[in-house]
């Protein structure tokens, strides 16, 4: 191998210095909103108290129902959602280790070969005669580009906070399952009071079509008052039907969620017990101001590490404007079984520079590509943040608005049963007609089911405030369930990928270069 001479050594230190050095592209700024910092408004201050227990990570406990709390533990077990999101963590840590194989050679080949050569030739007398031989060589070739201007830093950082992301983005489907899981169960508890109601008042109309159907035969009353009793009767009846039908879809919607097929869910002998139990709470309780639980928002954590992993890719694509330095080696042995001849070794190596000069605008128009789809990013990012506060706002508002409105609908309700005895009252003594007591039975109806509908409607608020302040981010289920990994490490050598990470805190900064992967 060639000696190298002071200016070489000189020249291979330097580069080899510089090497991660420098690093070209913007480096990514934490996104913060001006007004955010400080956000409140009159509602949320009204929907919400401060106090330490049950905080919003487990805010589903402040219903008290051992029910919800079992489905929600089943649903972080078994949702395919969920599953799907812990394995999207696998493949960005895969990706991960790709981009920090960068730091190493890229090149690293081991190849050896046999020849078999037969070459017919003639002696100096001009006779035939057969030459053949072996021919056998073998060889090491690496090459290992320098990090001059941060290409694979770059990268090394852009993987490292898409898996921050996918980390973020498994917190925000807890979010959303556990708020789905408790809306779905309340739907149904108020879908089952509404039936309860539905039947009820189907049994007091009903009574009064069988003692008006025995006046119209004994000639007491005309045949309105009949039909008129049946109509009101039937259309009640016929309320109930769709109401069955939407509880079987709100349980086969349960079983899903909670990775389970469609049908009864046996171990569940409450759900039955506890039929049109809907729970009134009049405060979301927070552990935090809703400024900050708005910022540490799971979707908006990974909408900012999505920025921070596109500003790196920006950097990336401005590396290819320069030129590349590379150092190239290799040792090479050959043998041959020809008479005469013998085998050797060589070792080969020096520095190689390659810098595409001329790409007709193709590389820079990568640059601005990448940089587009940065301030895409930062755009979208200013909007989830604004679309969150409204989400809370508009939750905290509806809640208040439903907790106005329970006491109203619970006298009105009250007056409407009230109504109804004085007019069935009236109406036997013969001060009224019987057109009093239908719309009485009407209203006692529409009134009750309203009560109900707003309760309802005040819990899914509720729900909504707590989803909407990123509520329920956390979970003591592994990313990757036992038997799912088991099965992957059958199929594949996963080395220690398939270990559980370490979980970052709501309020984790993106990270610069990990070097443990």
């Amino acid at each position: 191998m060639p000696t190298l001479t002071c200016s070489n050594r000189l020249l291979l230190i330097g580069a080899l210095c510089l090497s991660g050095c420098v690093q070209l592209g913007p480096d990514f700024e934490p996104q913060r909103e001006a007004w955010a910092g400080q956000w409140n408004t009159p509602a949320l201050r009204q929907a919400t108290q401060t106090r330490l227990q049950p905080d919003a990570r487990e805010w589903w406990r402040i219903f008290d129902d051992p029910v919800l709390e079992y489905l929600i533990a089943q649903a972080d077990a078994h949702n395919a959602g969920l599953r799907i999101a812990g394995l999207q963590i696998l493949e960005a840590r895969a990706q991960l280790g790709i981009a920090a194989s960068g730091r190493y050679p890229q090149t690293q080949i081991v190849g050896a070969d046999a020849l078999y050569q037969n070459r017919p030739s003639r002696s100096a007398e001009g006779n035939p005669r057969a030459s053949s031989f072996w021919q056998y060589s073998a060889g090491f070739d690496i090459g290992w580009e320098l990090d001059f201007w941060g290409r694979f830093s770059r990268a090394i950082e852009s993987a490292d906070a898409s898996y921050f992301a996918a980390q973020a983005h498994r917190e925000d489907v807890l979010v959303l399952l556990r708020a789905q899981v408790a809306e779905s169960y309340f739907a149904l508890r108020t879908t089952e009071a509404r039936l309860r109601i539905a039947r009820d008042n189907a049994g007091i109309q009903k009574r009064s079509y069988e003692i008006t159907e025995r006046l119209f035969r004994s000639g007491e009353t005309d045949e309105l008052d009949l039909q008129q009793a049946k109509t009101q009767y039937l259309s009640t009846l016929g309320a109930i039907p769709e109401f069955e039908s939407q509880i079987m879809r709100t349980r086969n919607a349960l079983a899903v969620l909670i990775g389970r097929p469609p049908g009864p869910m046996p171990e569940l002998p409450e759900l039955a017990e506890k039929v049109a139990v809907v729970p009134l709470i009049d405060r979301a309780v927070l552990q935090d101001v809703p400024a900050d639980l708005l910022l540490r928002r799971p979707d908006i954590r990974a909408a900012e590490l999505r920025i921070a992993a596109q500003s790196a890719l920006v950097g990336v694509a401005e590396t290819d404007l320069y030129p590349s330095l590379a150092l190239l080696g290799s040792i090479v042995w050959s043998a041959t079984s020809l008479a005469g001849t013998s085998g050797g070794m060589a070792l080969i190596g020096g520095p190689s520079l390659s810098w595409n000069v001329f790409d007709h605008g193709r590389l820079k128009n990568n640059v601005r590509l990448q940089d587009a789809r940065l301030q895409q990013l930062i755009v979208a990012y200013q909007d989830e943040v604004r679309q969150a506060a409204r989400e809370a706002d508009d939750a905290a508002s509806g809640l208040i608005k439903a907790l106005e409105r329970d006491g109203i609908l619970h006298d009105s309700a009250l007056a409407a049963r009230r109504s109804l005895t004085l007019a069935n009252a009236l109406h036997r003594e013969g001060y009224t007609d019987f057109q009093r007591v239908l719309d009485a039975q009407r209203a006692l109806a529409a009134q009750q089911d309203a009560y109900v509908v707003n309760r309802g409607a005040a819990v899914s608020d509720l729900i909504a405030l707590y989803k909407a302040l990123g509520g329920g981010w956390q979970s003591e289920q592994p990313i990757v369930d036992p038997a799912t990994r088991d099965q992957m490490r059958q199929r594949t050598d996963w080395g220690d990928l398939l270990s559980e990470p370490n979980r970052p805190s709501a309020a984790l900064p993106v990270q610069k270069v990990r070097s443990d992967e």
